[in-house]
């Protein structure tokens, strides 16, 4: 299950989304690379089951693609592969970091692409998979990386949005960059302090640059790309379900431990756990925290398919990865993925 909400210090995401993805120029040569499967789909849809019944048949390594998944201690409320499936297969980008650490998709791109190397060298097959589309397309596009963070500007910034509103930072960038300020909404302050504290550090606009400095795809892998499409009703069934069993096992308790050690960090504004602290502050009952975490959920399943669908060249698959039928069909494209890669050699 991934993070359903994009950091405000780590907005490099949306500036993929504004260059858009990269494209490979030479289909001959990439054949040639080795493959890495890319599953995805939306949470609750089957992506651990299904990668781990890959990983066994293709001697695969598992890389997880999920923006909650990296930090250790937060357990109930990220649906993590079990300690038994993960000492079964190696899995790589889960228990990386704490809560009271940032972790940037910048980051997530560079360690996950180490993982893939390395996993190269031991002629295993990589699985990335997860949720988060974020760091997904951090890790295959790569980053606009952009003029380091000016903290004294940033907080400049805020003073003066809270004295004048966001649309006050709205008409500052339009004097900037016209172009970005017709495509960041008046409203979007972290989007709006980032895109000045770019034009001022670079002294260039933020639309120039997106469309002059590019970004740095990953190369060397030949990527295919398996999405999950479960039926709709299904899926929010098995959502509400898992978000009952979370509160069941635990979480608020796991909650009330987490904030103890670390405080109100950014991490504990993901689902479950914001609905959580609800409870530990009285505001909501058990009962009213798990309504509001499945109805979270939802939405961010629907998010995620929107996400998803503007990934390149997704090979659907119509159904739940823990089925039968669904493992069968993701093993064949995979297969023919690897018979078409032979033919190209030869």
């Amino acid at each position: 299950m991934a993070l359903a909400y994009e950091s405000e210090m780590d907005l490099s995401g949306w500036m993929v989304e504004m260059v858009g993805p990269a494209r490979t120029a030479n289909a001959l040569d990439e054949s040639r690379h080795p493959l890495v499967i890319i599953l995805l789909g939306p949470t609750g849809s089957g992506k651990t089951g299904l990668s781990l019944a890959l990983a066994e048949r293709f001697d695969g390594e598992i890389v997880s693609c999920d923006s909650v998944a990296v930090y250790r201690g937060m357990e109930l409320g990220t649906a993590k592969p079990a300690r038994e499936e993960r000492e079964r297969i190696p899995h790589h980008l889960i228990d990386v970091t704490t809560p009271g650490e940032t972790f940037t998709a910048g980051e997530y791109s560079r360690l996950a692409r180490e993982s893939l190397q390395e996993i190269r060298v031991r002629k295993h097959m990589p699985i990335v998979t997860g949720g988060t589309g974020l760091y997904l397309r951090a890790l295959t596009e790569g980053l606009f990386a952009g003029p380091t963070r000016q903290e004294s500007l940033r907080a400049r910034l805020r003073s003066k949005e809270q004295e004048r509103g966001s649309a006050w930072l709205h008409k500052v960038l339009a004097r900037l960059d016209a172009e970005s300020a017709k495509r960041i909404h008046a409203n979007d302050v972290p989007k709006l302090i980032r895109a000045i504290e770019v034009c001022v550090a670079a002294r260039r606009p933020l639309s120039t640059l997106l469309q002059s400095e590019g970004k740095n795809p990953l190369t060397g892998f030949r990527l295919l790309r398996l999405g999950l499409n479960p039926p709709r009703a299904a899926l929010y069934e098995r959502l509400n379900e898992r978000c009952e069993a979370m509160f069941a096992a635990g979480l608020v308790e796991e909650t009330r431990g987490l904030l103890a050690k670390y405080g109100e960090v950014k991490a504990l504004d993901s689902l479950g756990y914001k609905q959580a602290q609800r409870v530990l502050r009285g505001s909501w009952t058990s009962d009213e925290a798990v309504r509001a975490a499945q109805q979270g959920h939802r939405n961010y399943a629907k998010r995620q398919m929107t996400w998803f669908r503007r990934e390149p060249e997704v090979k659907w698959i119509e159904g739940f990865g823990d089925n039968v039928k669904t493992v069968e069909c993701a093993i064949a494209m995979v297969e023919k993925e690897s018979a078409q890669s032979l033919r190209n050699l030869d």
